[in-house]
């Protein structure tokens, strides 16, 4: 019987390796490591809620979970890559892979990993200085957010605000909130429907040193994540 049991194991492991290994060569855009893992942990589960559950063929069982497990892992870590290019597309850029390079030269970044899609706006581009309404420009590339986040009705948004390190902690934690929550309620009046968090760290998180103009620009900026659920949330500011 232990026996059994052992090769039933095997069996299911080998079976999701394989799916994953599928998932992973599926041609979508853009698509690389989150969708293979998905798959991977929904196959792994799959196969063993199979297994557990079959009443005759418990090997036939780990195969069929594993098969419904990997599509749906697969479709969760897709959904987050099929986001973050959409996004990216909608903000005339490219999923970057390193933010702090890629600021340096850009206004907007777009930027992903295994736990949420992040947008960052550089503050010169997002907001007038001292002030807490998005420019012209930015509240149009907040338009086109807002038309791919119809498409993502389950999506978590938090919005955060940050400064540079000139003047006092108090005073850029306010600042720092008011555009947070600014372009929060922006989305909101656009139409979004999605549960949105706003909150402001002030001059706590910076990108570079606030060592030049220049990368105090870079370090004045609007993060917003796009999180899958709200297990996923981070908080911003550590």
């Amino acid at each position: 019987m232990k026996r059994h049991h052992i090769r039933i194991v095997a069996f299911s492991l080998a079976a999701a390796l394989a799916l994953g290994g599928c998932a992973s060569k599926e041609p979508m855009p853009n698509n690389g490591e989150k969708t293979q893992q998905g798959a991977l942990i929904g196959a792994l589960a799959g196969a063993a809620l199979g297994a557990a559950v079959s009443h005759g063929d418990r090997g036939k069982g780990a195969l069929i979970g594993a098969a419904v497990g990997a599509a749906a892992g697969g479709a969760i870590g897709y959904n987050l890559d099929k986001q973050a290019q959409e996004v990216a597309d909608s903000m005339n850029t490219r999923v970057s892979q390193n933010e702090k390079e890629a600021i340096e030269h850009q206004d907007i970044v777009v930027t992903k990993t295994d736990k949420y899609v992040k947008i960052t706006f550089k503050g010169g581009m997002m907001f007038q200085t001292n002030e807490a309404t998005p420019t012209p420009e930015a509240q149009e590339k907040i338009r086109r957010l807002v038309e791919v986040l119809k498409n993502y009705p389950s999506t978590i948004v938090q919005v955060v605000g940050h400064t540079d390190s000139r003047g006092s902690y108090d005073y850029n934690l306010k600042l720092s909130q008011r555009r947070a929550w600014s372009v929060a309620e922006m989305l909101k009046k656009l139409g979004v429907k999605n549960k949105i968090y706003a909150r402001g760290c002030s001059f706590s998180k910076p990108i570079v040193p606030n060592d030049t103009p220049e990368h105090m620009a870079m370090n004045r900026r609007v993060e917003i994540y796009l999180y899958p659920s709200e297990d996923d949330v981070i908080d911003a500011c550590q």
